[in-house]
């Protein structure tokens, strides 16, 4: 019985050393093996969380914001720089500006949560996202000599129609995390990926866009992804919601807006919320001061539109491996250890750019181009792995019933803790005079941001030390319940086109 039970017990041990010899004579066999488990990877994704939901993440994650930023942050750099003539610290502000409705999202989230338009509370915020970004593109695009306050408009209306989008998406995405909490990291894990490989082609086609059709040419390719905004309200299947009154919808936001209120006093919400706030606002952004010493310094590197698109391609790579990094190696840590390390190595990996702008690889013998990349790819790979368990531990910080409307809360904080960043990194530019012509005290700017990137370490205590593949909120909070008859969990989906029209 007994050497019955050992042949048992190592005969799985021969199978396993036999394949993984068949493996290491047979390449061709590994590299399959390795093409195939993303694939089925999806198709577990698609089977327990339905694949409309793969494939919604997908369009507005992959398309829409990875693909469409990545073209649109080149194109509105060079934009502010070439055609409005703004100075570094005015671009600073500038770009926070055109972020602002992201700091907004609560409201678009109240609204897709408790003000249902013809029956569905969707399907046409998709549709008139779309249409909002459409329509501001065109304008940036085709009217020629826009003034700068114009401008600026139609690219917050752009943004905001990038951030109405993404407030229907997370609300799928935090509720699927309530019903199935040890897929959170895999949820978000397949957003950044989408993302991250959606902004790597939208980053490197970004330079030979602007250099062949300009900085407004490229808001004119820009319609195609807000297209697709459009078709995916057209393709989402949903509930309609029969016999709404209209007449009630002030006590709705007035209830939602308490429920809200009541999670946010919670300790362990709060507590999180100040931490990310803090670690995003201590982060300094000088990212167009550094634009600008790239492209117009006497004696910096001068890069052409081509360069500077395949250097934020580099850094589309790096958020990619910081995605499979923490996917998988890093998902099943504590949020505190992960939290602590990035964050050291974000204030170390800052003092890449003060190399660059002292010359220092030079004197190494490294080339200004390939030392850039570098420097772009390890600060966006750190950023994402930092930026990963943000996520989950914010889909994770949802009450059942206002799980959209919660989680635009939280990542509005966020976003206003981006804001903080770059209005305080376009006064400090101001401060020490960096201008589109000078560039001597770019390095001590460079040295506060390092410094002030280190900060947020002292405040981890904030950060709950608990398994993330568990839930945080108490179950009370969890449980499946209406606010106002409006507020109903729903399995959003994507319908068929034949499904759609019918």
């Amino acid at each position: 019985m007994m050497e019955e039970q050992e042949e048992t017990e190592t005969e799985p041990l021969h199978q396993d050393s036999a394949d993984s010899h068949v493996r290491r004579n047979n390449p061709k066999k590994g590299f399959l093996e390795m093409m195939a488990r993303p694939i089925r990877w999806l198709k577990m994704l698609s089977e327990e969380l339905h694949w409309s939901f793969v494939l919604g993440v997908v369009i507005v994650y992959g398309i829409s914001q990875g693909f469409g930023v990545g073209l649109s942050r080149v194109s509105t750099q060079y934009y502010m720089k070439d055609e409005q003539k703004v100075q570094p610290s005015q671009a600073q502000i500038l770009i926070g500006v055109i972020h602002f409705p992201w700091i907004v999202k609560p409201l678009w989230g109240l609204l897709t949560d408790v003000v249902p338009i013809l029956g569905y509370r969707r399907r046409p915020y998709f549709i008139f996202a779309g249409f909002l970004g459409v329509i501001s593109m065109l304008v940036l695009s085709l009217h020629k000599n826009l003034h700068l306050g114009f401008a600026l408009l139609s690219l917050v209306a752009g943004s905001a129609g990038i951030a109405i989008a993404d407030v229907a998406i997370d609300a799928c995405v935090t509720q699927h995390t309530i019903s199935h909490p040890s897929l959170a990291g895999d949820m978000q894990s397949l957003c950044g990926l989408s993302s991250s490989v959606g902004a790597l082609l939208g980053f490197s086609l970004s330079g030979f866009f602007v250099h062949l059709a300009g900085a407004k040419g490229v808001f004119g390719f820009l319609v195609i992804p807000s297209s697709l905004l459009v078709l995916v309200g057209i393709l989402l299947r949903e509930s309609h919601v029969r016999n709404f009154a209209y007449g009630r919808v002030k006590e709705k936001f007035l209830d939602a807006s308490k429920a809200m209120w009541t999670t946010l006093k919670c300790r362990d919400v709060w507590r999180p919320c100040l931490y990310m706030y803090l670690s995003f606002a201590l982060g300094l952004h000088i990212h167009e001061g550094m634009f600008y010493w790239h492209t117009d310094a006497k004696d910096g590197p001068s890069f052409s539109q081509e360069i500077v698109g395949s250097i934020f391609s580099a850094g589309a790579v790096g958020s990619l491996f910081g995605v499979l990094l923490y996917q998988n190696f890093l998902k099943n840590h504590p949020f505190r250890d992960i939290l602590f390390w990035a964050q050291l190595w974000s204030g170390i990996s800052g003092l890449l750019d003060l190399i660059l702008v002292l010359r220092i690889n030079l004197k190494l013998g490294m080339p200004d181009y390939f030392f850039a990349m570098i420097d772009e790819a390890v600060s966006r790979m750190i950023g994402r792995i930092k930026w990963m368990p943000f996520l989950v531990l914010s889909s994770k910080l949802c009450p059942s019933g206002i799980e959209g409307t919660f989680f635009a809360l939280i990542m509005s904080i966020d976003h206003i803790g981006l804001l903080s960043s770059a209005w305080s990194g376009g006064l400090v530019l101001h401060v020490l005079n960096v201008t589109r012509t000078q560039f001597d005290n770019l390095w001590i700017a460079i040295i506060i941001r390092s410094l002030l990137r280190l900060i947020p370490i002292g405040f981890l205590f904030l950060i709950p030390r608990t398994d993330p593949n568990f839930s945080i909120l108490p179950p009370e909070m969890l449980r499946t319940k209406r606010v106002n008859e409006v507020l109903e969990p729903e399995n959003t989906e994507m319908a068929t086109l034949v499904l759609a029209s019918d």
